[in-house]
């Protein structure tokens, strides 16, 4: 019978992603949208504000992404590229750096040089890009798939706050908006550690927390310019 190992470790570029825009799309958006009712502004003005928030917000986290991860991509090109020169000219150094990263692992001596010999032969370029470099094909960069994971939660995250301001009542705003804005977070933390296989309890009061804290934070400024305009 073959044995089946599942892994999940190919998750890791997207659920960053998409775990980082839909969390900063409830926490940021639910933050704006109690700051603004906490200072006493009509809800047509929330809800204006709210919607110009999720737009602000998508495109502000598609192009730091994008920008983000394509200057890992940038590096990892230019190591690869300076490794693959590094190999042409000097291929008996780079088996020798080879052989000495697998005796740091533990392999002896005469074993490790036989690998080294043989992932050479096999594939120089990418024996020394993961072994060497920490370049791997589950863990590359991808700037464009982060960009659209990270703006297309990012909206979906913000459309949930927005909507329970939508059918809230003006008065009720800050408190419905604060008490499902946590639930969605909660769940979120508790979803995003499942598929990346950790403590549910632990993932949910993280994110839980730190979204509390924010929603207070802009809640008491809120409150504090509209008390002053007031």
């Amino acid at each position: 019978m073959r044995h089946f190992e599942f892994h999940r470790s190919h998750r890791i570029g997207w659920l960053r992603a998409a775990v980082l825009g839909a969390n900063d799309g409830i926490v940021s958006t639910a933050s704006l949208i109690i700051g603004v009712a906490a200072a006493h502004a009509s809800h047509s003005a929330i809800l204006l504000t709210g919607v110009a928030g999720l737009a602000a917000g998508a495109m502000s986290m598609a192009a730091g992404e994008y920008v983000s991860v394509s200057s890992q991509a940038d590096t990892e090109t230019a190591d690869l590229a300076r490794e693959r020169q590094e190999l042409a000219t000097e291929p008996d150094h780079e088996l020798e750096e080879l052989t000495g990263i697998y005796v740091g692992r533990g392999l002896t001596s005469d074993l490790a040089q036989q690998v080294a010999l043989q992932l050479t032969a096999h594939d120089a370029l990418g024996a020394h890009a993961r072994d060497e470099l920490g370049i791997s094909e589950i863990l590359t960069a991808r700037p464009v798939q982060a960009a659209l994971y990270s703006a297309g939660t990012f909206a979906v995250g913000a459309a949930l706050p927005l909507l329970v301001t939508y059918f809230a009542s003006e008065s009720n705003t800050v408190l419905y908006v604060s008490i499902m804005s946590l639930i969605f977070l909660a769940v979120l933390g508790g979803l995003a550690a499942r598929a990346g296989g950790a403590n549910i309890w632990k993932g949910t009061a993280r994110v839980a927390f730190w979204g509390a804290l924010a929603m207070a934070i802009t809640a008491g400024v809120g409150s504090l310019f509209g008390v002053v305009a007031a």
